[in-house]
């Protein structure tokens, strides 16, 4: 299914759509800031699973990373103690970058694995904060954009639903999207380190 959804004022009828999908245990795909990205509820294992086999990653240890709605969201799956770090998050948030936090003791339930780290996202992208918003927990985000592909495959949803509708139960179409990833920035260490410089320019 391609489905129709607006940045700048995302239908509520087609967010319910989506979000019944990923309830159902659905894969979906969605614009955010940077390039499109696959992602499912935190919930449905078996999904997180096919999607980390899709990706060639380690399914019962994905490094798979989780799309937030707001900074309280996120507390609740993540241990941010250091002021320093919060103070970073908040002037950074929503915005282009995958931030690698410390996991609280939900993370490893879910994901039933010792994980001790999460990647977090709050994009800069109104319909995949609704979505999340609507469903209520994070969703599992990971970037369909191979640098082996042509551009155009991550940019254009009509394309990109051609080559995963086979794959996914759904792809939004909201508009053309980026054909850069996000900045990822490690906050576990003593120091704050930019692992990947991507669209994000960070502001400390």
């Amino acid at each position: 299914m391609l489905i129709r959804i607006y940045n700048e004022n995302p239908n509520p009828k087609h967010i319910r759509q989506v979000v019944d999908l990923l309830e159902d245990g659905g894969i979906i795909i969605y614009p955010t800031d940077t390039v499109y990205a696959m992602g499912c509820d935190i919930l449905k294992t078996k999904s997180i699973e096919k999607i980390a086999k899709f990706k060639g990653l380690n399914p019962k240890n994905p490094e798979l990373s989780l799309i937030f709605h707001d900074m309280s969201q996120l507390s609740e799956y993540t241990i941010i103690r250091d002021n320093t770090i919060f103070k970073l998050l908040k002037r950074n948030l929503p915005g282009p970058f995958t931030f690698i936090v410390q996991a609280n003791n939900q993370i490893p339930k879910l994901f039933k694995n010792k994980k001790k780290t999460v990647g977090i996202r709050i994009p800069d992208n109104n319909i995949i904060l609704e979505l999340v918003r609507e469903l209520g927990r994070p969703i599992i985000t990971t970037s369909i954009h191979d640098p082996d592909e042509v551009i155009e495959y991550t940019t254009d949803p009509e394309l990109i639903y051609e080559k995963y509708s086979d794959f996914t139960d759904a792809v939004i179409d909201g508009g053309y999207g980026r054909n850069e990833a996000s900045t990822i920035v490690d906050c576990t260490g003593e120091e704050i380190e930019i692992i990947r410089q991507g669209l994000g320019v960070l502001e400390f």
